[in-house]
């Protein structure tokens, strides 16, 4: 399976917010929206970085309650992995799993077309998993 048969069910929405958000903002917005991480995006719609709760928490350990009033540009991860729709789960997985990242954008020549999680990977492998396991057992009683 392929990461375009992810976003085929999961659609392309892309939830993000401009460097100069307010992290109070980005808080209320995660948990507007039930999801882990916002992209961080220019006027243009470049990518200019992903805030993720983590992030939040990381900061919040630094600069105490004071995070509130910072702009999101001064706590989020700058270094944004990306993957290509054509990409296998199996693949994709693997680079998050090593690189401790739990969210991907997914860019199709360059063109933001959606956005992964870890969660989504996992479901999709768990949906697959039962898929197979019902044909076995469906062989299986065939040759009984």
């Amino acid at each position: 399976m392929r990461i375009a048969d992810i976003l085929a069910v999961k659609g392309p929405t892309v939830h993000a917010v401009r460097p100069w958000t307010t992290v109070a903002d980005v808080v209320d917005r995660l948990g507007e929206e039930r999801v882990g991480a916002l992209l961080v995006r220019d006027e243009s719609g470049a990518i200019r970085g992903i805030v993720s709760e983590r992030d939040v928490v990381t900061a919040l350990r630094t600069h105490g309650a004071a995070l509130l009033a910072m702009e999101v540009g001064a706590v989020m991860t700058r270094q944004v992995r990306t993957c290509r729709p054509d990409e296998t789960v199996a693949q994709i997985m693997a680079q998050m799993t090593v690189g401790r990242y739990r969210h991907l954008p997914v860019l199709d020549r360059g063109e933001l077309v959606g956005l992964v999680s870890i969660g989504d990977l996992v479901k999709h492998r768990v949906h697959e998993m039962e898929m197979e396991t019902g044909v076995l057992r469906d062989v299986a009683i065939a040759r009984s």
